[in-house]
């Protein structure tokens, strides 16, 4: 009896503690259960029949939807209501726990969901205000009368999926941290839309800047962070003459505020995050009409950034790419048009110092008079924790981000200094989008423009009726000259942002005479092409200027033709570098681990592609050669002050031409005087050595793609959920932009004309399901390069092989 009652109570007390959260961690009962487990995760066929009629609450007339053979869902609708209820509930079906998660992690709640290992995380991002601009945003859009009904139909949508679910169905992501999905409202939308924006905008150099400025004064900066490359090929071609009047732009203040703060290592937003897109008029395709390409680079990850839909009612029939969470198609195209975007690098994002009154800091100096400081008590929970409060000082500027010394979330970041930035600002994103999606003419396209915010996009557009253009797009500050190149006086008037660029007067180019348009992240315009200030540091040139030398010698092109262009693996940087590298090298005995690097490297063709091991050796002398070059003058020790080296534009010039320059001695070696020949042969080394010890002397195994080792991780980055080392060519400031962890997120061709078509590919799948086939089913089509041919319906009845599967939602 006695053994009896101890098993009992052993089994009771394991029943127990497998079923109760411990700290943080999630009670592995509830994971493994056999009724509401991992194992309900797995899909079966029959989860996905060919023909069923659901119940969706809420809708007003029945809706057709279309699934093809990659789960895309073509959704036919009979009103814009219906339309938005149906998106917002299939996406669910397919991302809930994803779109729940991006905004929680944008909100500053991952802590409740994570523990306290993420409370610096939330503290960072309700410090930088972006719960504070969602909510202007999404009350603008809200205020308005169509976008209102569009965000409050996809919210309702989603909600009529949360409450379907019970605790067995939830998404596996759920019931591995232990917490269940909470109703949608459209400020989680708005969340999402600023999470983007960060990624894309959210990025400064000012304090580093200043840093180097304090160092050693503006005539070096002027020398060594120019204000335009001397390569470039701008988004703007040169000379496009203006079509406006320009406002007054303002003077430049005589001072300028530079301080410096501890440099402290942690993930930044990535300076690849970027894209390309380009459209070639029909006097240069193949078909006589427009072709658009566009191919946004973005963190790699599962389930995949974007989600397939098409979308069609009355007025619409779209199809593209959304951002779970968000409603209507974000990149996309209809029967008479297609748009795409990339980033444009615009410094929308400036820091202002604040001088406080005293240690209560509840007012700050502005103008020679005190004014009060807003305090907004951040209530943050944290799992297995007590709750957190955290006070946020608000000033007209913006939300000062850290007020007291202390190591912040990010090393950009700097201490006593109030974050001015667009994202902040009330705009209409959902409005742009809606209308864009109903285009059918170039008014359209630049009517869709005049409501969006950020983050500051390049939109690229082309139509049937063969225009092609391309606006840098979003609240660009009305700016003098440089400002916010460094950190900012928030004592000064004068170095406030003076009003903004009126959005008529963005750059602009409308077929221009060469036959093309396209952007990847470069300069918008030229400093004398264009009135205004928007920025001095854009992506390196080399993917713009390869796209326009592609083009130009494209006569006839096809959507192949273009397809091909995306995944061009042609390195200018290495074409440009690398005789010069060879030169300084010297001749080194030809059996020597370096002299066999040479010789493998004489006979490169300069393309990156993933069995070449030219790219491995190239890219690890480069980057250590301007390491040794800058390191010195701009370190990047822990202890020091926060430094970023010149830009790749300038560093070539020095080592290209200036072989005496001061820059190229290592002050911290005073008994040697450093020479280029000696840093190249000495960055040699290193490198082959680098690779030696990762993968045994020179030999096939030193192939491009096993050094760069691009990663697809889960976005929770759990092992055996992602996809480890894929296959593939690319790199930095390559066409194919593919590196360890960004790349190409959605990869589209279009191809316009009296009958649409359309390719496109992502490197994952429509499920967000682990178990299903379809979460990562299109990786190997985008890592060979391929596209899909996208099945654009013209009404729901219309017969097509590839979507046999047909679905009737009605509302109970």
């Amino acid at each position: 009896m006695l053994k009896a009652l101890l098993a009992l109570a052993a089994t009771c007390t394991l029943v127990w503690a497998l079923n109760v959260p411990h700290g943080t961690v999630p009670p592995f009962g509830k994971l493994l259960s056999p009724y509401r487990g991992f194992w309900q995760n797995g899909e079966r066929p029959e989860d996905f029949p060919a023909h069923q009629t659901l119940a969706l609450p809420g809708l007003l007339a029945p809706v057709t939807v279309r699934y093809d053979d990659r789960r895309v869902p073509h959704v036919f609708a009979q009103n814009d209501h219906d339309l938005y209820l149906a998106q917002g509930y299939l996406t669910a079906r397919d991302r809930l726990w994803q779109m729940d998660f991006v905004a929680h992690v944008a909100a500053g709640r991952l802590a409740e969901i994570a523990g306290p290992e993420r409370l610096e995380t939330d503290r960072f991002f309700r410090r930088m205000g972006l719960g504070f601009g969602a909510q202007k945003s999404t009350e603008a859009a809200l205020a308005d009368p169509v976008s209102g009904a569009v965000v409050r139909a996809y919210s309702d949508g989603i909600n009529a999926y949360i409450n379907s679910l019970t605790p067995a169905t939830y998404p596996f992501e759920y019931k591995l941290l232990d917490y269940a999905p909470e109703p949608w409202e459209p400020l989680k939308s708005a969340l999402i839309l600023k999470y983007m924006a960060f990624d894309l905008t959210g990025r400064s150099d000012d304090l580093r800047m200043s840093n180097a400025l304090r160092k050693y004064g503006p005539a070096v900066m002027r020398d060594l962070f120019p204000d335009y490359p001397t390569r470039e090929s701008p988004v703007v071609p040169a000379g496009t003459p203006l079509d406006f009047k320009p406002l007054a732009v303002p003077p430049v203040p005589q001072a300028f505020a530079a301080a410096e703060a501890p440099y402290t290592p942690n993930q930044e937003p990535d300076r690849e995050l970027g894209s390309n897109n380009f459209a070639v008029s029909g006097a240069r395709s193949e078909t006589g009409f427009p072709l658009l390409a566009n191919d946004p680079h973005l963190q790699l990850n599962l389930p995949s950034i974007w989600y397939q839909v098409q979308l069609s009612a009355p007025g619409v029939n779209v199809y593209g790419v959304s951002i779970p969470g968000t409603p209507l198609a974000i990149i996309g195209f209809n029967e008479q048009v297609a748009w795409g975007v990339t980033n444009t690098y615009a410094d929308v994002l400036d820091w202002y110092q604040i001088q406080f009154r005293d240690a209560t800091r509840r007012e700050y100096l502005y103008n020679g008079q005190w004014k009060p400081v807003r305090r907004v008590v951040e209530h943050i929970k944290v799992r297995g924790k007590t709750d957190r409060l955290d006070t946020v000082l608000y000033t007209h500027h913006g939300p000062v981000v850290y007020e007291r010394p202390q190591r912040p979330f990010l090393p950009q970041t700097p201490i006593g200094y109030a974050a001015r930035w667009t994202a902040h600002d009330a705009a209409n994103e959902f409005l742009t989008f809606y209308r864009l999606n109903r285009a059918r003419t170039y008014t359209d396209y630049t009517a869709a423009l005049a409501s969006y915010g950020a983050p500051a996009q390049n939109f690229i557009f082309a139509d049937a009726a063969q225009d092609i253009a391309l606006w840098p797009n979003g609240h660009f500050p009305l700016k003098w000259r440089e400002q916010g190149k460094y950190l900012l006086d928030g004592r000064d008037p004068a170095q406030e942002w003076q009003g903004w660029i009126p959005a008529a007067q963005n750059p602009h180019v409308k077929n221009p005479a060469r036959g093309f348009v396209s952007s990847a992240n470069q300069s918008s315009v030229r400093p004398e092409d264009y009135p205004y200030y928007l920025n001095w540091d854009y992506g390196s040139s080399e993917r713009g200027r390869r796209i326009n030398q592609r083009l130009e010698q494209m006569p006839r092109v096809t959507a192949d033709s273009l397809r091909q262009l995306q995944n061009d693996n042609f390195g200018m940087n290495a074409q440009l570098m690398l005789p010069r590298l060879l030169s300084l090298a010297g001749k080194l005995p030809p059996a020597s681990p370096e002299g066999r690097a040479l010789a493998a490297l004489r006979t490169w063709n300069y393309q990156y592609t993933a069995d070449a091991i030219g790219p491995s050796l190239f890219e690890l002398w480069y980057d250590n050669l301007v390491k040794r070059l800058w390191d010195d003058d701009f370190p990047t020790d822990p202890k020091g002050l926060a430094y970023r080296y010149p830009a790749r534009d300038r560093t070539n010039n020095l080592i290209l031409k200036e072989d005496s320059s001061r820059w190229i001695d290592d002050r911290r070696t005073r008994a040697t005087k450093e020479t280029l020949p000696l840093l190249a042969r000495q960055s040699l080394s290193w490198a082959v050595d680098s690779l030696t010890r990762k993968f045994g002397a020179q030999s096939a195994k030193w192939r491009w793609a096993s050094q760069k080792g691009t990663d697809v991780l889960h976005l929770l980055k759990l092992p055996g959920f992602g996809v480890m080392d894929v296959d593939c060519g690319g790199g930095a400031g390559i066409v194919n932009a593919t590196t360890e962890r960004t790349g190409p997120s959605w990869r589209m061709v279009v191809a316009l004309g009296p009958q649409v078509r359309a390719y496109g590919v992502y490197p994952g799948g429509q499920s967000g399901n682990p178990g299903s086939r379809y979460y990562n089913d299109m990786l190997e089509t985008w890592r060979v390069g391929q596209l899909d041919e996208l099945v654009f319906l013209r009404t729901a009845q219309e017969p097509n092989t590839r979507a046999a599967t047909a679905w009737t939602l009605q509302g109970k």
